[in-house]
């Protein structure tokens, strides 16, 4: 039988990973050379968070904070449709960063 109450703790915990997951890959993503790598590059960090997360602050075993990262990872979609038009998109980075370099 699934207990429910732990899958409740989980979801809690990868939601409030998403938002710092989210946070870090929209200030990161920037340093990637095409935009079609930051579906691969928000897995890998929100797996890793997660790891990170859940060994740092919970008793959480290694597996199951996978698990967290991957709930993290699938609930940061949510986050971005939220924060729609608040959030810049990738080719707004790209020009940004081309303006700054052909600045100086």
């Amino acid at each position: 039988m699934v207990n429910l109450d732990y899958l409740k703790e989980l979801l809690i915990i990868s939601i409030i990973l998403s938002a710092f997951s989210c946070t870090f890959v929209q200030k990161t993503k920037g340093m990637l050379r095409k935009s079609k790598y930051i579906c691969i590059y928000s897995l890998i960090i929100n797996i890793l968070f997660g790891i990170i997360f859940c060994m740092s602050f919970t008793t959480i075993k290694f597996p199951d904070s996978i698990w967290i990262g991957l709930f993290s990872f699938l609930g940061a979609d949510s986050v971005y449709k939220t924060l729609d038009k608040k959030l810049l998109s990738y080719s707004d980075i790209s020009k940004r960063k081309k303006e700054k370099s052909t600045k100086n």
